[in-house]
């Protein structure tokens, strides 16, 4: 039988390879996860012309998964730079990686990692746009953005992010709100830009109709993304950020409505308290499509140690709904993130998904935990480090400061007064050694 995506599929009764291996990786039964793929509540993003990927499922009753953002700029344009950070970024277990180039002959680059990662691919082709004609934004049309949304299905991206729900009523909203902020959205500022300038209707807004078909075609999933997120803690669950959530629940049905996958992206700057309701929020208006959110970052006055503020918020959001966490550096605000950056983004977002999974109950996953509390209790540090995020960090530090006797079942910052060492000598009825 003919189906043209996982949804159209899943509708239709038909096991397809993604969603089997889906299925076998969350420990998932088939049925449970084609019925919340025919709802809409699980997506899997996986185009038809990226035959390398590892299909993952995203959707809040699934392991949190993490994204990765990549991308040349004007002012650090290595590719090769950001090939070994998408090679870094797959090893450390992100399960998906952004193009958000913005400088550049980019399409060589986002078919090079649609034909070799198998994580799944995401961009933004507003970003594009530009770059792809070597034309000022104003003088782009309507049609120029439609059609790097077919450039990019064609090249094999698995997800689009598209600023579809900011409109001409934005403009003298974001005028008359007072926001701290305005726009923090790289793409929803120049959508915002080109309607400014144009005096027409939002293109991914207008021609949403056209855009769905041309996903449909390659099953792209549509990413719908959130233009009015606050950049800044004064902004947070304003008017234009809850405004546009009821304009992307809209949406959402409309995508639905072609069989075309569709994941929600959220705020953004948002105070601790507000986590949770922004979740429980989104999933009413958007009918439980699955969240993905940029933190959320929970306070504004950390430059430099924004990867821990939202690692903070992320914890807190995927506990309360969301499925999907964009990874923050510590470059974050600063500068586009080297090595070292992304490898601390993405420690933290998995640290931030692992509790959060762990909160949730999802089958197995305190299983590792558990195997590195028996570790601890038997002062086996190998298996310690078999089971550490970050085994090679964790292992130089206890190499760098190894203890001054040769005690190989104590650390250097407890010695011979080690708690777990004199428990496991009186309990067996052992003389227990101090000095």
């Amino acid at each position: 039988m003919h189906y043209t995506t996982q949804m159209d599929a899943a509708r239709k009764g038909i096991l397809t390879d993604e969603i089997k291996t889906v299925a076998e990786k969350e420990k998932m039964p088939v049925d449970k996860l084609m019925q919340l793929v025919s709802e809409g509540k699980v997506v899997i993003p996986k185009n038809k012309n990226h035959r390398c990927i590892e299909p993952e499922g995203v959707g809040s009753m699934l392991r949190t998964k993490i994204n990765v953002n990549l991308g040349v700029s004007r002012d650090c344009k290595d590719y090769d730079l950001e090939m070994k950070k998408v090679l870094s970024a797959v090893d450390m277990g992100a399960e998906a990686i952004m193009d958000l180039s913005s400088h550049g002959d980019t399409e060589p680059f986002r078919k090079k990692l649609c034909e070799e990662c198998p994580a799944m691919i995401g961009t933004v082709p507003v970003y594009d746009s530009v770059i792809h004609y070597q034309r000022d934004l104003a003088t782009l049309t309507a049609k120029d953005f439609v059609d790097v949304v077919r450039l990019h299905a064609e090249n094999g991206v698995d997800f689009v992010t598209l600023h579809c729900g900011i409109t001409r009523k934005t403009i003298d909203q974001i005028k008359n709100v007072g926001r701290k902020m305005n726009i923090v959205s790289r793409g929803g500022s120049l959508v915002f830009a080109w309607m400014s300038m144009t005096g027409e209707e939002n293109p991914f807004y207008e021609y949403y109709d056209e855009i769905l078909d041309i996903c449909e075609e390659y099953d792209v999933t549509i990413s719908l993304g959130d233009a009015c997120r606050p950049g800044c803690l004064a902004d947070s669950t304003d008017v234009c950020q809850i405004e546009e959530l009821v304009r992307l629940g809209e949406l959402t049905k409309r995508a639905w409505g072609h069989n075309v996958q569709v994941m929600v992206e959220g705020p953004g700057h948002v105070p601790l308290d507000q986590v949770a309701a922004n979740m429980k929020v989104q999933q009413t208006i958007c009918m439980g499509a699955p969240f993905y959110v940029l933190g959320p970052l929970v306070t504004d006055i950390a430059p430099g140690y924004d990867h821990i503020t939202s690692a903070i918020g992320g914890a807190m959001a995927a506990m309360s709904g969301a499925a999907f966490l964009c990874y923050v550096t510590p470059a974050e605000h600063l500068a586009l993130p080297n090595l070292d950056d992304v490898k601390q983004g993405i420690i933290a977002s998995k640290i931030a998904a692992h509790a959060a999974d762990i909160a949730k109950g999802i089958p197995g996953a305190r299983d590792i935990d558990d195997k590195m509390a028996d570790a601890r209790r038997n002062l086996d540090w190998d298996a310690q480090f078999e089971c550490a995020l970050d085994p090679e960090t964790a292992k130089k530090i206890r190499d760098e400061r190894a203890p001054e006797d040769d005690h190989a079942d104590t650390c250097s910052m407890c010695g011979k007064f080690c708690a777990v060492r004199s428990m496991n000598k009186a309990l067996e009825g052992e003389y227990i050694d101090i000095l």
